[in-house]
């Protein structure tokens, strides 16, 4: 009883701060800043929680618009991370990340100014450049995240629902070689850049026919340059992204599609350079987290709910973490189901009032579930040794 009455009062105060908190997301709407460029935004949000009474740190982990807000009461209590994003695409906020600081800022807020009688701490960490540029992985290899036990996210999404699962993977850029000669004249001593390029695009295709069905891979030619005059190529620039849910999988991928190159490159008589970026790890469930979230939901009547988690999903950064300690997201409906992210739908719906409620209620769902955390020992131990569990079963399909 004091668990549900603690979140009623913690709802109500979500609800009285709500107006400035959708202004907040507004701005950052507007602000549309892309990875790394995210000075307003964070800006924004470190202001809000400064005046809040939190511990603010600006710029941490050696990246300018990274930040970190912290609360505790009492000692020795579970330590919560709240993580936000606030990176925009090309096109603007296209996948919501506008929503996510302002649902950070409302949990932290209404947890500070209520009442407790047991210890917790509260880590609102600022993560930029979500992306493709990988901030939180920036973030992990400069030292952050070690002060929290686990993380909850919110992310905007045409149902709510949670994930058991993201996208493993890497970009490889490749770059051919060739040698110039007269197309007419001395055709033997040319070797052009692009038949190796192609050849290799060539072999990918063959490759998908003995790959497992959850494999993708998109390539693309980035540049060619050739002699004025004849069309022997003497560079040629690609890039090769695969992905697959299975992190085990990920070296042999990255093997079987480097050979397919240097075998290009071979055959062709020319020269390939591979290099690696980009890489992705897929993410490590915590199914009671999960469940929190989703009940949660539920008692709260969250719209379009989907149970028992969304089967596809992309990759995010979000999954490094996951591997440090239990992590979930909590998406949020706001948009009919079926709307793609990173579409202009989800763009056109960014400032809209099922918007502004999604801050409400992802508010809500994340305060209730750190309320649960607080009050249940036993569910909080059981969070971090079944994270421990997948972990060592994790490293078992790596052997």
């Amino acid at each position: 009883m004091i668990r549900k009455n603690l979140k009623k009062e913690i709802g109500k105060h979500i609800e009285e701060i709500s107006e400035a908190l959708c202004e907040i997301a507004d701005k950052i709407f507007d602000y549309a800043e892309p990875g790394f460029e995210e000075h307003k935004s964070s800006a924004l949000l470190c202001d809000w929680l400064q005046q809040r009474g939190f511990n603010v740190e600006r710029g941490i982990c050696g990246l300018d618009t990274a930040f970190r807000g912290s609360y505790e009461f009492g000692t020795n209590g579970p330590s919560i991370g709240l993580l936000c994003e606030y990176d925009a695409l090309p096109i603007g906020h296209a996948c919501g990340h506008h929503l996510q600081g302002p649902v950070m800022l409302a949990v932290a807020d209404a947890l500070k100014s209520h009442v407790f009688d047991r210890p917790f701490k509260l880590v609102v960490y600022g993560t930029p450049a979500e992306e493709g540029l990988q901030g939180k992985a920036h973030m992990l290899r400069n030292g952050c995240f070690k002060d929290v036990d686990l993380a909850l996210m919110v992310h905007a999404a045409d149902r709510t629902t949670v994930d058991v699962r993201s996208l493993a993977g890497a970009k490889l850029n490749v770059k051919f070689k060739g040698i110039a000669a007269h197309h007419s004249i001395a055709p033997e001593a040319s070797r052009d850049a692009l038949d190796g390029l192609i050849l290799a695009f060539q072999g990918i295709e063959f490759l998908r026919g003995h790959i497992k069905d959850d494999v993708r891979i998109y390539y693309g030619i980035k540049d060619c340059i050739g002699m004025p005059g004849n069309k022997e190529q003497t560079n040629a620039e690609a890039y090769v992204i695969f992905r697959t849910y299975h992190n085990g999988d990920v070296g042999e991928l990255e093997q079987r599609i480097t050979d397919i190159f240097k075998g290009a490159a071979l055959m062709t008589g020319t020269e390939v350079e591979i290099r690696k970026s980009h890489e992705m790890v897929g993410k490590l469930p915590s199914h009671i987290l999960n469940k929190l979230i989703l009940d949660n939901a539920e008692a709260l009547s969250a719209p379009q709910i989907l149970k028992p988690h969304r089967e596809k999903t992309g990759s995010t950064d979000f999954a490094f973490v996951s591997h440090l300690i239990p992590s979930a997201v909590c998406r949020v409906a706001f948009v009919p189901e079926g709307t793609p992210p990173h579409s202009k739908a989800f763009l056109d719906a960014g400032k809209s009032e099922r918007a502004h409620e999604a801050i409400r209620l992802g508010a809500k769902i994340i305060a209730g579930v750190v309320v649960d955390l607080i009050y249940s020992d036993e569910t909080f131990k059981a969070v971090l040794q079944e994270h421990e569990r997948i972990k060592a079963e994790e490293a078992l399909t790596r052997v």
